[in-house]
């Protein structure tokens, strides 16, 4: 302990030094707490104020998909490019190695698989994403779904858990059969997401209307990647989401489904970091493909 007597006495006020006084660099943050701000300043790149995130928690109600049949031969390779990986607790504890040390968004809902209808899923328990040192809690909202009350539900209380532990939660917008994937549905499912206190939310971009969907969210958007798509035209979605207003991209099965998956994770970031132009990075991604 310092000494009650004999201390240098201090003197460096810095009296003629106003305090300088910052906003968060992320919209609708300014006033969560300490730990949120660290784990969003983790996730999200401070430069470009977005992320590319990876995501691999597919197997959870799809099994081995394509792509996904080795975390350990096709994903761990990814990690190093991606500023976040999403993924569930039993392939982050089984695959992923602690070493590479990325941000890690955890499935944090679970429920059907693909071969059965959305039923009221479950969520993990708190202490489980502290354990995993969690830097966002992902759950699954199904507005509009029948088991909508049910999905919120778990969205509030994921939300409550992590303003009390300083964990980020991620509304992801699901998007049933019977729901069309316009600006309409999107704007009501990412801002219910938002207003249940989701602190960013992960939904579909769609053709027409998308800056209507990032403009109506008081928080960052990323948008899903979704089925497989040609290269160039994944790049383009990125491209224009970001151009509308999204905060980065979560990106799965167009990166570890493309035929050159570091190339292609390498070019998302090329659009969603320094601003390349999907032409610009479709001829990244052919050239980092062929090297």
């Amino acid at each position: 302990m310092a000494d009650a007597n004999g201390n240098k006495e201090a003197k460096d006020y810095g009296l003629d030094v106003p305090v300088k006084k910052e906003a968060f660099f992320l919209k609708g943050l300014d006033h969560v707490d300490w730990g949120i701000k660290d784990r969003m300043g983790r996730i999200f790149n401070k430069k470009s104020g977005n992320t590319v995130m990876l995501a691999f928690d597919h197997g959870y109600i799809m099994g081995p998909t394509s792509g996904l049949e080795r975390i350990d031969l096709g994903i761990v390779p990814l990690i190093d490019y991606a500023d976040c990986i999403m993924c569930t607790r039993g392939v982050l504890r089984s695959c992923v190695p602690p070493q590479v040390n990325k941000p890690v968004s955890l499935r944090f809902s679970a429920g059907t698989t693909v071969l059965n209808d959305l039923n009221d899923e479950c969520i993990l328990d708190i202490e489980e994403a502290i354990r995993l040192n969690a830097s966002a809690l992902a759950i699954m909202v199904s507005v509009g779904g029948k088991y909508e009350a049910k999905t919120i539900d778990n969205l509030v209380r994921t939300a409550d858990m992590g303003a009390k532990y300083g964990i980020p939660t991620l509304g992801v917008t699901a998007v049933g059969k019977e729901l069309t994937r316009d600006s309409r549905y999107l704007s009501m499912a990412s801002r219910v997401c938002a207003e249940n206190g989701a602190t960013f939310v992960k939904t579909y971009y769609c053709e027409e209307g998308f800056e209507k969907v990032t403009a109506a969210c008081p928080v960052p958007i990323v948008i899903a990647g979704g089925k497989k798509v040609p290269e160039l035209d994944a790049l383009t979605i990125a491209y224009r989401a970001i151009q509308q207003g999204a905060a980065g991209v979560d990106m799965g099965r167009n990166v570890f489904q493309a035929d050159a998956p570091v190339a292609m994770l390498k070019a998302v970031r090329g659009v969603v970091h320094d601003e390349l132009k999907p032409e610009e990075a479709f001829e990244l991604y052919n050239e980092l493909k062929s090297a």
